[in-house]
């Protein structure tokens, strides 16, 4: 399974910064005895890992060469890493479409947010292999991000892309498709002459055009630390992880 790490964005909501946001600290982790930084994208990493991942592709700017120093000597085992370049910023789909050189369509494909913290865990393994599906979470402010639409058979029926006036709490975090349908959504996204920003956007063109997407409420906690607000929940989350209170 391929893992997607967007990690192009300039983080103007939290700058300035001396460095990526994607490497911001937050948190901590433990070699052997010493306890170190944890820079915000390891969360996202872990759950990859968690989920079953064995390569992991890093979409970066030209000018993140950082993340590349960061990761680029990683030894994470299980894992290969790999790291493509968006020339210029030209939002999610254009990042996420950076990939599919590298992607068979015999392959999964994850794709999360490198600028988040979520649980459980494990959110990977909930989603299918063989569809289009979304790790859906409750939100106190849904109106901030993507709110996912389904029946009562979990089907997505539309995405509200920041919707000012959302229909529910529950918006995606993360998503899982096998690879013949980044592929199809590729040439979807292509044939629309490269316009969707968002992919919320481009899934809804899917939809309509007959493809199939499910929304997968297992998710239980969800921050977005790309915002000072997101940084000070995510603190909070992490000092409290039996709650796990959603922000």
């Amino acid at each position: 399974m391929w893992g997607i790490i967007p990690a192009a964005g300039s983080g103007s909501r939290i700058q300035p910064l001396a460095f990526s946001k994607e490497l911001l600290p937050v948190g901590s982790r433990f070699d052997g005895d010493a306890e170190h930084p944890r820079a915000v994208s390891e969360y996202l990493i872990d759950r990859f890992l968690a989920g079953g991942a064995t390569k992991l592709c890093f979409v970066v700017a030209p000018q993140k060469s950082d993340i590349l120093e960061y990761y680029g000597g990683a030894n994470l085992h299980s894992a290969s890493i790999t790291f493509v370049v968006q020339p210029h910023p030209a939002g999610l789909c254009d990042a996420l479409f950076r990939a599919a050189p590298l992607i068979s369509r015999e392959e999964t494909v994850a794709v999360g947010l490198p600028d988040t913290i979520w649980f459980p865990e494990e959110g990977f393994c909930a989603l299918p292999d063989d569809r289009l599906s979304f790790l859906l979470f409750p939100v106190k402010h849904p109106e901030l991000f993507d709110v996912v639409k389904t029946d009562a058979c979990n089907a997505v029926l539309e995405i509200e892309v920041k919707p000012s006036h959302p229909s529910s709490q529950w918006v995606w975090g993360a998503f899982k498709m096998p690879g013949t349908v980044f592929h199809e959504i590729h040439a979807l996204w292509r044939a629309r002459n490269c316009s969707d920003e968002y992919m919320g956007t481009l899934v809804n063109a899917w939809i309509t055009g007959g493809g199939c997407a499910q929304g997968i409420r297992a998710g239980t906690s969800y921050v977005d630390v790309g915002t000072l607000n997101g940084y000070r929940e995510a603190i909070r989350l992490l000092s409290q992880p039996e709650t796990r209170i959603e922000s």
